[in-house]
């Protein structure tokens, strides 16, 4: 496994803070919200009625109903409550999601770029990434023609992403109906539903009736530090992936899954809330990074990145983040991360409030304006 190099930088980036330096963090997925007051109210309500014990494997009952409920109101589509298994965090769903398809040498098809994370999940199941190259000239989207030639006897799912980290695009309702019709399980990350500014998402179950849906309540609802995610699948699946649950993770925590509830039945004003001031910050950061020389070939229509193109600065983007780190003192990722479609890019997050990104980008601009044409592509530091 590779390391997951945005928490290499913001680590090196918590180690100067601790040195007493100011870092501007642009690095992090993050939501810089608190959660809203309506999930702190049941959190504490939860522990105050003691509700601190196991739930069911599967999930409490109550949450699986408001996930089927929040399915239909928001896609139009019906969910079974017992075809949900409520998780730690979307990574668990990921891992026995994937522990469920993959045997030794089953192949998982990618995007490059795509989250960093994935490949990694991949190798943890023993089965084998195939990248399917995402070119910044066409929006960084699937060409289905190349994804339909990755296809092999060996290919056990196929991983999607939308809106997409890093870049923030969107599938196409046509896209999806096709990735539908090739008959192979679609693995769909939807962990950043509703943070969508430009389009419509669209639900892999509206289409197929055999995906498995990823989401969680961390990106959406500001909610990462409770751990809360869940998975949908198929129902002849679901034995198997309730003994893995049982096995692995037992269950989620309990007081996060009275948490979910609240959010899914009463933070609709609280989600509208954030999603207009990310809309504000992304339409900033467009402008400033557009302005110092970043070409931007696909504005973000969702989640809360911008995918910058800094091959005009550099041809080494890993070195060049960690000295805008280390000299302007602003954290960034390096394309990098995301595969090696992502060399002489950089993301940012807009995760931040709108006084950091303005102080961010400034520090940014000035480094940059002294930075000697060409330094990156002979001679990274």
């Amino acid at each position: 496994m590779t390391s997951f190099i945005v928490m290499d930088v913001l680590e090196k980036a918590q180690a100067m803070e601790a040195q007493g330096i100011n870092i501007i963090h642009l690095e992090v997925g993050e939501p810089d919200f608190d959660i809203p007051a309506c999930v702190a109210e049941a959190a504490q309500k939860a522990y105050l009625q003691g509700k601190t014990h196991y739930t069911h494997s599967l999930g409490d009952p109550d949450l699986r109903r408001a996930i089927a409920d929040f399915s239909k109101a928001e896609y139009g589509v019906t969910v079974d409550p017992d075809c949900i298994v409520v998780t730690s965090g979307s990574s668990p769903a990921i891992l026995m999601a994937l522990m469920l398809l993959c045997e030794a040498g089953g192949e998982v098809i990618l995007s490059n770029p795509g989250y960093a994370c994935y490949s990694n999940f991949v190798l943890a199941c023993n089965g084998v990434p195939v990248e399917v190259n995402l070119k910044a000239e066409n929006g960084f989207l699937f060409d289905m023609e190349e994804m339909k030639k990755a296809i092999t006897p060996r290919t056990r799912a196929i991983f999607i992403n939308s809106p997409m980290n890093p870049t923030g695009t969107l599938l196409t309702k046509e896209q999806m109906q096709e990735l539908a019709g090739l008959n192979i399980p679609i693995l769909s990350d939807e962990i950043y539903h509703g943070l969508v500014y430009e389009g419509k998402t669209h639900s892999m179950l509206e289409f197929s009736d055999e995906a498995f849906i990823l989401n969680g309540f961390s990106k959406r609802f500001a909610m990462t530090g409770l751990r809360l995610g869940y998975l949908i699948a198929p129902k002849k699946y679901m034995r198997s992936l309730q003994t893995l649950q049982q096995n692995l993770f037992i269950c989620a925590p309990s007081t996060a899954q009275q948490a979910g509830i609240a959010a899914l039945t009463q933070a609709d004003a609280d989600v509208q809330r954030m999603r207009q001031t990310y809309n504000e910050r992304r339409l900033y950061m467009l402008q400033r990074l557009r302005s110092m020389g970043f070409t931007i070939h696909t504005e973000p229509q969702g989640a809360f990145y911008v995918f910058a193109d800094a091959r005009k600065f550099t041809s080494d983007c890993y070195h060049f983040a960690f000295d805008v780190l280390e000299k302007a003192h602003v954290g960034i990722t390096p394309g990098v991360d995301f595969g090696s479609n992502g060399e002489g890019f950089v993301r940012f997050s807009y995760a931040n409030s709108i006084e950091n990104i303005k102080e961010g980008m400034d520090r940014l601009e000035k480094y940059l304006s002294f930075l000697p044409e060409g330094q990156y592509n002979s001679n990274p530091v």
